[in-house]
């Protein structure tokens, strides 16, 4: 009996580790991420700052503004592929090499760096809505996406299976929007953002889940190192879901200038 007792505790003492643990890792999942959307705001509201100007300029934005020299080459100009596709192929080429080859430091300072040139790519988000739309559309996305991962983290239905399905659906709409780049259709653009913010919706559960699941089954291993890159992972993962949620939901809220 007492060695039936010595190991029960030593598996509750166990357990508690782990616990105590997977909440430092997921504090550090959100904290990550959360700056990571403050440096993307930050640079989006500085850049399209420095993109308009209301002495006219031979390139005309509406309503009374003008594109300086700036804004003109990266919204206008061919540069304007370059933040597009950037990020995108980062994400497919590059982040899957930082993860395996870099330190947690080397991989924090790429999310960072990706979170600021997404808040560049995204200067037009401020220079298109108001600003009151913008916070009521960020306010509704950040409730939004609070219940999606708390569901996430609290379920006991294994969500790999619909996980899996939703990453289909992403590379189906991704195929979607440089098609639209083309067509320019507005009602392509319409469908694409509803299905859009329920992909998105789906994978934040489902992201949340996985890193927690992906942790509870590597934290014995004592591999700190590891553990900080994962949780950058997560940080990436959990950051563009709430930017995509955001952005499409911005389409059905926002009101321009």
């Amino acid at each position: 009996m007492a060695e039936y007792n010595t190991i029960r505790m030593a598996a509750g003492a166990r357990t508690a580790r782990i616990d105590e643990g997977l909440r430092a890792h997921m504090n550090k999942v959100y904290g990550t991420m959360s700056v990571g959307m403050i440096i993307t705001a930050l640079a989006a509201w500085a850049i399209s700052g420095l993109s308009l100007t209301s002495t006219p300029t031979e390139y005309g934005f509406g309503n009374g503004k003008y594109l300086t020299q700036l804004g003109y080459t990266l919204y206008i100009s061919p540069l304007k592929w370059v933040l597009i596709l950037g990020p995108l192929a980062f994400l497919i080429f590059g982040w899957g090499t930082l993860m395996r080859r870099g330190s947690a430091q080397v991989v924090q300072f790429g999310f960072f760096t990706f979170a600021a040139v997404m808040g560049i790519s995204m200067g037009t988000v401020f220079m298109l809505y108001t600003p009151y739309s913008i916070a009521q559309t960020f306010l509704v996305t950040a409730i939004a996406f609070s219940g999606l991962s708390l569901y996430g983290y609290t379920t006991k239905r294994d969500l790999s299976g619909m996980g899996t399905f939703l990453m289909m659906g992403v590379i189906g709409l991704l195929v979607a929007m440089l098609i639209n780049l083309i067509l320019q259709s507005p009602a392509m653009m319409f469908a694409i953002s509803a299905i859009g913010i329920l992909i998105f919706a789906g994978l934040t559960a489902y992201f949340t889940q996985d890193i927690k699941n992906t942790y509870i089954a590597h934290a014995t291993h004592g591999d700190q190192e590891w553990l900080d890159k994962a949780a950058y992972d997560g940080a990436l993962s959990l950051y563009i879901s709430f930017l995509n949620m955001f952005q499409f939901l911005l389409m059905f809220m926002g009101q321009q200038e």
